[in-house]
């Protein structure tokens, strides 16, 4: 299974109303110091496979820039409609909506 493979395997499995980062979805698919090839990875992701791609945030908590996933304002709108929290600077509270979910991390 390629790195891109196991990227979207994780992302499939972030529960509704949770985020992960992008540091944890690298280093759950065996480079922890590939954050920036998950955001590269979901920026490339095949339509056809529908991952909640919105529910990956920076270790921070804030929503990604620039065009990813449609933009900040569509990324907020789309975890709003989940339930979850977003700072008027599009930021989340991690601690509340951090997914380490014992079935992704195969504990």
């Amino acid at each position: 299974m390629t790195f891109y493979e196991k990227v979207y395997e994780i992302v499939a499995q972030i529960p509704k109303g949770n985020v992960m980062t992008y540091g944890q979805i690298a280093a759950l698919a065996g480079k922890p110091n590939a954050s920036r090839a998950v955001g590269h990875a979901l920026r490339v992701c095949p339509e056809k496979l529908e991952l909640p791609c919105h529910r990956v945030v920076n270790t921070r908590g804030y929503l990604s820039g620039g065009k990813a996933f449609g933009g900040m304002e569509i990324q907020k709108q789309l975890l709003v409609q989940e339930g979850i929290k977003v700072s008027e600077d599009y930021c989340i509270d991690l601690e509340r909506y951090l997914s380490w979910n014992q079935q992704i991390c195969g504990k």
